[in-house]
């Protein structure tokens, strides 16, 4: 910026959808503009406070500094008190087609060719904002929609299920996973022993205690989780006419998690790492989507059911009621700053729209209520709705002014309804309102629950019968490392116990894996049979887009080999690193030419990749050999079951890092277990192989790999 251009000139937003125009008056382009205070005044000093000589007292009247203290002073917000630590982004949403307009009358859920504007925030929750992305955790998943009948907030998780079935419970769950009052440890996970106290005694909390213990509660990226709106909610159509519903969002690239080992090392390497995989994909063009689907339940069918609609404890097993998918979103715009949109957006899940409503679901009921409560207290009063990111794109015309920090200055007499002094406005509307769905309400005032919430047991045995060997093995280490956290031995042998009603097999063992006797079995009379959605492993698997690709490398590389893995993965959408013992540079070819280093491998870890590659080149594979964290990062990929490719003199590092594999004997390629190798190098190195390893990664993980002698 120059004399000549005192007002610099502001960044033109890259969506202009109307939600994005909306916020333009409220944006300020740091890189612009002179340095004011708050009211607009320049500042021409603003290294030293204005003193009495140079070195004498600081005085009172230097109101910038005061300024500027006060405002530092007051600048941080308390942080929620679930769900702190999160990662937003923008984006849109966009129905497939009209199919929903038979039961609702939200108009952005049928309307074919209308993108509606979204701000989707992601979260962990039981973590301060201080804590890990990686933790063992639900994940918040709380979608804003801007449409232009006002603003829609569906707020959910990763997993459909909630522990609690009435939200009384709420504090009580919170303050036991949280951590323990006498000494606020341990930060961020559940393997303690209030958590394990309050599961012990509370069966109801058992169906997704078993989700927490899977490989859902460790994502690999926000980009490939799953979302449910949890609860029962209500379609009501142009007539008034209400349809059950349950809201499923299902990521394009699939439902994919980290291991458990990787999931600490990676708090400890980037604890970071899911909110800079959302921020670097968006920033790279590489947009995440979803698509949301409903499952869709005729009120005559309320009763149809072996469990109660209105448990947020239970599923509506797919294979009952089919999700329909009915549209799209796909997040394409960062936020700006961090703290003004992704920390100040507020979320409530009584932000209805025509068409959308509740019902008695009592965890529901609660959540109502206590949102609104914790955004009063968190954004310092009732004016948090006017906040940028809180604004819907339709106009506002309330009695509700004054409050904590008001922005708009609201004109006219009249601040109240009916007026005559303001003509009458703003006045009621008599189209496209919101009308509460019409429901008969009659009981006795009771502090009871209905029998129809009692089975606490049936779909916990559902969710574990339906996982794969490989998903069961991992829910049983959870529980073991878990429980082997919790001090109190009876909370450990009653957990077993109640796992025990679950299923015998899953107690025996997870008892065995803590020393503890087997319980006696207990009868089980309904077994339903499995639910293939259930299970991650039935999840897209035909993309590597966004996957990160680590190329272990140094002087004296097939520089030809690397170029070419490069393009032919990064065609398919893989973002592949060269990583070399010293950062930044070039490295050499053995046969000449050079290539650039992205990173130092000491400044990494495989936990940071999806797949490894050890190309040819015998000076290369010589340095590496004698490189103990290149053998390490190589042996701890191929443990938490990457998968691994190699070519030419690359195949020797393999037994170096102790990885006794079957490999290539010749320029034929051989896939083993999710090793990929071949004798080839350079120009001779066939696109077959760039084919079979994509096609190897786009699965994940080749979990028929046998790592338990892997010393990693």
């Amino acid at each position: 910026m120059t004399k000549s251009d005192p007002g610099g000139s502001a960044r033109e937003p890259e969506n202009r959808d109307p939600k994005d125009k909306q916020l333009d008056g409220f944006r300020v382009d740091r890189n612009s503009g002179y340095l004011t205070t708050q009211q607009g005044v320049r500042v021409d000093h603003d290294d030293d406070s204005l003193t009495a000589g140079t070195r004498g007292p600081t005085l009172l009247e230097d109101f910038h500094a005061r300024e500027k203290i006060t405002h530092f002073d007051h600048e941080r917000i308390p942080e929620r008190v679930v769900h702190a630590r999160g990662a937003g982004a923008y984006g849109f949403f966009e129905p497939y087609d009209d199919s929903l307009a038979q039961v609702t009358a939200a108009r952005f859920l049928t309307t074919p060719g209308l993108r509606t504007p979204v701000f989707v925030r992601f979260s962990t929750v039981a973590g301060s904002r201080g804590s890990a992305d990686t933790v063992r955790d639900v994940r918040g998943f709380a979608t804003k929609f801007y449409t232009d009948q006002g603003n829609y907030d569906l707020v959910g998780n990763n997993f459909p299920v909630f522990f609690i079935q009435d939200g009384i419970k709420f504090p009580d769950f919170v303050h036991a996973v949280k951590p323990e009052p006498d000494n606020e440890i341990p930060q961020a996970q559940s393997a303690h022993d209030t958590f394990w106290d309050f599961v012990s005694l509370q069966p109801e909390t058992l169906h997704t205690v078993m989700w927490l213990m899977s490989d859902r509660a460790l994502p690999r990226s926000y980009r490939m989780m799953q979302g449910f709106g949890v609860h029962t909610f209500r379609f009501v159509d142009a007539h008034g006419i209400g349809t059950f519903v349950k809201f499923h969002w299902t990521p394009k690239l699939g439902t994919h998690s980290l291991v458990w080992d990787e999931c600490q090392k990676i708090a400890g390497k980037d604890p970071d790492f899911n909110r800079r995989d959302l921020w670097d994909a968006i920033e790279a063009g590489q947009y995440p989507e979803w698509e949301l689907g409903v499952q869709l339940v005729a009120e005559s069918d309320e009763f149809a059911f072996d469990f109660d609609l209105l448990d947020a404890t239970k599923i509506i097993p797919e294979e009952q009621v089919p999700v329909q998918p009915v549209g799209r979103m796909v997040l394409d715009r960062n936020p700006d700053n961090f703290f003004a949109e992704t920390e100040q957006v507020a979320f409530h899940t009584a932000n209805l729209v025509p068409g959308i409503d509740f019902t008695n679901d009592p965890l529901l009921q609660a959540r109502n209520f206590s949102y609104l409560d914790t955004q009063l207290i968190r954004l310092g009063g009732p004016n948090f709705s006017q906040l940028p990111v809180n604004r819907p794109v339709t106009e506002v015309h309330t009695h509700q002014h004054d409050g904590y920090s008001q922005p708009t200055i609201q004109r006219g007499k009249a601040s109240y309804h009916k007026n005559s002094l303001g003509s009458g406005c703003p006045a009621l509307a008599d189209e496209e309102v919101f009308t509460h769905y019409a429901k008969h309400v009659d009981g006795h005032v009771v502090r009871a629950r209905s029998d129809s919430f009692t089975d606490h047991y049936s779909q916990p045995r559902l969710f574990w019968r339906s996982m794969s060997d490989v998903e069961a093995e991992h829910i049983v280490a959870a529980f073991g490392f878990e429980l082997g956290k919790v001090t109190d031995v009876d909370i450990r042998e009653r957990v077993v116990a109640q796992l025990d009603l679950v299923d015998h097999r899953l107690a025996s063992r997870v008892a065995a894996q803590l020393g503890l006797d087997i319980p006696p079995e207990s009868p089980v009379v309904d077994i339903a049979p499995p639910s293939p959605a259930l299970s991650q492993l039935n999840t897209a698997m035909d993309s590597i887009l966004s996957r990160r690709v680590a190329v272990l490398a140094a002087d004296g590389v097939d520089v030809t080999g690397v170029e070419r893995l490069v393009e032919a993965l990064s065609e398919r959408g893989a973002i592949v690193e060269v990583l070399a013992p010293k950062g930044g540079g070039v490295l050499t070819g053995g046969s000449g030419g050079e290539i650039a280093v992205d990173r130092a491998i000491t400044t990494m870890a495989s936990v940071l990749y999806d797949a490894v590659v050890v190309p040819c080149g015998p000076d290369s594979i010589a340095t590496l050999r004698d490189d103990g964290y290149a053998l390490h990062f190589l042996a701890e990929a191929y443990k938490h079951a990457k998968p691994i490719a190699a070519f030419g003199a690359g195949l020797d590092l393999l037994p170096a890092a102790g990885l006794h594999c079957p490999v290539a004997e010749g320029p034929d390629i051989l896939a083993h277990a999710g090793v990929v190798t071949s004798t080839a190098a350079e120009a001779s190195l066939s696109d077959e192989f760039f084919d079979v390893f994509a096609d190897i990664m786009a699965r994940h993980r080749a979990w028929e790999r046998d790592v338990d002698a892997v010393v990693a």
